[in-house]
């Protein structure tokens, strides 16, 4: 990813709604897991450390981040110890020691994401847990994915099938950012009609930008509403796939 959409990110998480929203549909997930504060947590690729405060409220956590401007800006965050490290090496944590793994729109960047989520799946206990999300849907793609180096984006089929190849069972899975898909998916077409290469957003590498404040809570607030229902059912569709895997072992949810 450019060094300088660190940066964005940076100044942008803690209000964007887009960050903020899914901070909120992602803790409503993990309360289901029933971990407790001695439960461990790994944040991998943890970026600026926006989702950290979040995190820490389920257990003990740590994080690992490749970008050196990030791991600085993650650990200002004073949440927790945050390591340089990347997948699927170097990593800088012992097999078999966490409860839950989060890789929050980490998959997409990483080029060998089959050897990825191997190498994911020796970091969990027996019976831990893999929560991940990554960009629905190829034909979304537009230059938002070139800037931000991501490889490819998935199906909700074709995650499910590379992570039983690597070895998790598939607990659940599908699809959020599911209320404003439409107008996203409408977007990005219209992008590609104008010639995205030509616009300001493939200059920039990023179709992230902090709305006006009206339009930024009204925004907030629609991807929110999704936390009613993700605690138990994903939805078939969204801009996101996001799933629940296992490391196959006795469960270690208390």
């Amino acid at each position: 990813m450019r060094p300088e959409l660190y940066e964005q990110m940076a100044r942008l998480q803690a209000q964007h709604w887009w960050f903020v929203a899914r901070r909120q549909n992602l803790a409503v997930v993990i309360a289901t897991l029933g971990l407790d504060a001695q439960s461990r947590i790994l944040e991998i690729g943890c970026g600026p450390g926006g989702n950290l405060a979040m995190l820490s409220a389920f257990g003990q956590l740590q994080a690992m981040e490749y970008d050196a401007s990030a791991v600085a800006h993650a650990r200002a965050q004073g949440v927790c110890e945050v390591l340089p490290g990347g997948l699927p090496e170097p990593v800088p944590f012992a097999n078999g020691q966490f409860d839950l793994v989060c890789m929050l729109d980490v998959l997409e960047h990483v080029q060998a994401d089959g050897a990825a989520l191997e190498r994911v799946l020796g970091l969990l206990k027996p019976g831990g847990s893999l929560l991940i999300t990554v960009p629905a849907y190829q034909w979304l793609w537009s230059a938002h994915d070139e800037g931000h180096g991501h490889f490819r984006r998935y199906t909700a089929g074709t995650l499910r099938t590379l992570a039983r190849t690597a070895g998790f069972e598939w607990v659940r899975g599908g699809y959020f950012n599911t209320l404003l898909f439409p107008l996203i998916a409408l977007a990005r077409g219209a992008q590609r009609l104008k010639g995205t290469q030509d616009s300001d957003e493939a200059a920039a590498g990023s179709d992230v930008r902090m709305p006006g404040r009206f339009v930024n809570a009204v925004l907030q607030g629609i991807f929110g509403l999704e936390r009613r229902v993700l605690g138990h059912w994903f939805f078939p569709a969204g801009t996101s796939v996001i799933a629940l895997l296992r490391r196959p072992g006795d469960t270690v949810v208390r």
